[in-house]
């Protein structure tokens, strides 16, 4: 008998780890999305969102309405407010997935944002050798997405790294110098990629690996070729763009969407994979001049073969609320949210989340 109950248990437990949730678009249909990880914190907030007839509606559920069907999700590894750690992911992603979303998990390997000027190496791995950074990086991937494959959620697309054209896990793994090996740090950084890969592929065969690099304006094709070149592998090339930000590039809107375009045709051409923009973002301060700029983004890229698929960073946010970590770093709120002030999804958002909205208006 005891036995019986124990084959029934494990049974059990093999049908609830392996199931999962019917998704509103299929696997590798263009993916209009939304990275919406601040979305607990802001929840718990008490931050209400609304749809167009003044009704409070929940954020996922009101996305969905206008034509989202993925979401995408940062990982930290141990950030002091406890958001974006493992349990936060999967709460998350469970929640998206019951609403029909695909699933991205973007990994920062940081206790804190990572991008090209801050990729701060996790305070608990700060007196590890290289090679165990390799296998925290593994097991630390390994760790998080077994947690989202038992509860039954299958990530379309995995991040390794969050916009890191200087490498990451500074200062082990900084790229010092775009075209030269210097002390070894592309072989290192590679490496540290390449863990991340194998461990996504372990939990998730059929997963993308996505590599990440911001400003889709700049061609950045030595990046990826040194990446091939020391033993990195990635199976999609990730973007982020925004272009309403003249500030870091000196160039006006339109160009740095004609850049984009261009940009992305010649990475699928020239690496022979799909890109995927991973983050885009416009300013919140003029809807309709937003919404040109959007609806010119997205008339480009969704035109493109093997462009896969375009994710709004953080929409979500307006009414001036800002997550506990930017307290700490005395920043002002997100100013590239793309919601109005009255908590209504503003007309680029629906552009984006909605294909019969972004052709071409005179």
């Amino acid at each position: 008998m005891k036995n019986i109950i124990n084959f029934c248990l494990l049974v059990c437990v093999t049908i609830v780890s392996s199931c999962s949730y019917k998704t509103d678009s299929a696997v590798g249909t263009f993916a209009r999305g939304a990275d919406l990880s601040w979305l607990s914190e802001q929840e718990r907030d008490g931050v209400l969102f609304y749809n167009d007839e003044g009704q409070a509606t929940e954020c996922i559920a009101l996305l969905r309405s206008l034509g989202m069907n993925s979401v995408r999700l940062r990982v930290w590894v141990n950030h002091e407010t406890g958001w974006c750690n493992k349990a936060d992911v999967v709460n998350k992603a469970i929640k998206a997935a019951k609403q029909g979303q695909r699933i991205m998990i973007d990994f920062h390997y940081s206790d804190n944002f990572a991008d090209p000027q801050h990729q701060t190496i996790p305070a608990a791995w700060s007196n590890y050798s290289y090679e165990m950074a390799c296998e925290a990086v593994a097991e630390h991937t390994r760790d998080v997405l077994y947690a989202l494959k038992e509860a039954g959620i299958k990530p379309e697309w995995v991040q390794i790294g969050n916009e890191t054209p200087n490498g990451m896990m500074w200062p082990m793994c900084k790229l010092t110098n775009k075209a030269e090996n210097e002390d070894g740090c592309w072989e290192r950084y590679a490496g540290l990629t390449l863990a991340g890969y194998k461990a996504a592929k372990e939990a998730f065969p059929k997963t993308n690996v996505i590599v990440h690099v911001d400003n889709a304006y700049e061609y950045r094709d030595w990046f990826f070729k040194n990446m091939l070149e020391y033993g990195g592998k990635f199976d999609m090339i990730g973007l982020s763009h925004y272009p309403m930000m003249k500030i870091w590039s000196g160039k006006e809107w339109k160009e740095m969407n004609e850049l984009a375009e261009h940009n992305i045709r010649s990475l699928i051409r020239e690496f022979h994979c799909p890109v995927m923009v991973a983050e885009v973002g416009t300013m919140n301060f003029d809807d309709e001049l937003s919404a040109e700029v959007m609806r010119d983004f997205v008339n480009r890229v969704s035109q493109i073969d093997s462009c896969v698929g375009i994710f709004y960073w953080e929409p979500q946010c307006y009414g001036g609320w800002k997550p506990r970590e930017y307290d700490a770093l005395g920043w002002g709120p997100y100013d590239m949210g793309c919601f109005t002030e009255d908590g209504k999804p503003m007309e680029a958002l629906k552009i984006l989340l909605n294909p019969n909205m972004s052709v071409s208006q005179k």
